[in-house]
């Protein structure tokens, strides 16, 4: 089910602050919490520390420990929690301190978390959202580094979300937690505090299962999500002083994958490029591929290129941006295109 854009309020007290998106994320929860008493945060380390990186910052002393509950080092413990609260109408928001330590959480997302509707024929639903920031590129140790988005998108009924800014943490965390299915809400850490936008904390949610096009462009077409975005956006500059214009679009939500935004992008450049920083093999980046190769073959005027981190663990601090897609290689992958054709 999707989640059409939620109305902005009229209340002429709404403020727009110029925010972080770990900040956005927090003003998200805290706008679900005063609308939903039903919604409630959970994690390690959420309530009186704020959260490791703050996202949850402040939401203990406003909610009360009811509502915002610091658990255990238990990742399955977590997990299995919000499954349970969440058959029984609570909407909870469990947050996962690192994607590298979301595998013991796995087995009741798996099993149960996106089998409830069909498991019970739509008895019950599974309203709960599992945070977790994810990605390499801020000299992490090891576990704490990992791109393995895949692993969740492969599986039916979970959705799989990823914003790429402040406005999209926003509107996308506050669609994921009012949407009545399990959402797995990931957070490009490598950006957390890399850029502020302005952000009207006005409940306005943005649509699930929804690409992006943030730059129109008429001779390529560049597909990413998360912290890549930023790579991407600025290859497309240092494009069109090259004479190339580079349309971006920004996937989202990669489970469900809106193929029908870049299909019709690569209908109208001919050429696509798709970065990601997760291992190259078995990747969205590939499901994307196949997906043009099935409805967009004809429109195609070259093959269709990947720019994407290795078939290896994430390295440590030293040496993980030789791992993370570059700029550099962006553009030389869409140079590359430009020269090919089929």
């Amino acid at each position: 089910m999707n989640v059409a854009a939620k109305s902005a309020t009229t209340d002429a007290s709404v403020v727009t602050r110029k925010v972080t998106m770990v900040e956005a994320v927090n003003m998200a929860l805290a706008r679900a919490m005063h609308e939903d008493e039903n919604v409630v945060v959970m994690g390690e380390d959420v309530g009186i520390n704020g959260g490791v990186f703050r996202a949850t910052v402040d939401l203990r002393e406003e909610f009360g420990l009811k509502r915002v509950m610091d658990t255990p080092l238990a990742e399955t413990l977590i997990a299995g929690m919000a499954v349970g609260m969440a058959a029984q109408g609570i909407r909870p928001v469990a947050e996962i301190q690192f994607m590298g330590f979301i595998y013991a959480a796995m087995e009741q997302m798996v099993s149960h978390a996106s089998r409830m509707r069909n498991r019970t024929r739509g008895r019950l639903s599974c309203p709960m959202v599992l945070r977790a920031p994810f990605g390499g590129g801020i000299h992490a140790p090891e576990h704490h580094s990992e791109s393995t988005e895949t692993l969740f998108a492969h599986i039916p009924g979970l959705r799989v979300v990823i914003p790429s800014s402040p406005k999209r943490a926003y509107g996308l965390l506050l669609a994921a937690i009012r949407n009545n299915d399990p959402v797995v809400f990931l957070e490009p850490k490598r950006i957390y505090r890399a850029s502020s936008q302005e952000v009207a904390d006005d409940g306005r949610s943005l649509p699930l299962d929804t690409c992006f096009t943030l730059r129109e462009g008429t001779d390529i077409t560049l597909v990413s999500w998360g912290a890549m975005i930023q790579e991407t956006l600025q290859a497309a500059d240092q494009l069109a002083e090259q004479g190339i214009s580079a349309e971006v679009i920004d996937v989202a939500s990669i489970s469900p994958l809106d193929m029908v935004t870049i299909n019709s992008s690569v209908a109208k450049t001919g050429r696509c490029c798709i970065i990601h920083e997760a291992a190259r093999s078995n990747g969205v980046g590939a499901e994307i591929a196949a997906g043009l190769a099935e409805s967009a073959l004809f429109d195609l005027k070259a093959p269709v290129s990947r720019v994407t981190g290795y078939d290896t663990v994430m390295p440590y601090f030293r040496n993980e941006m030789h791992y993370i897609p570059t700029v550099e290689r962006i553009c030389e992958a869409a140079t590359v295109l430009m020269e090919e054709a089929i």
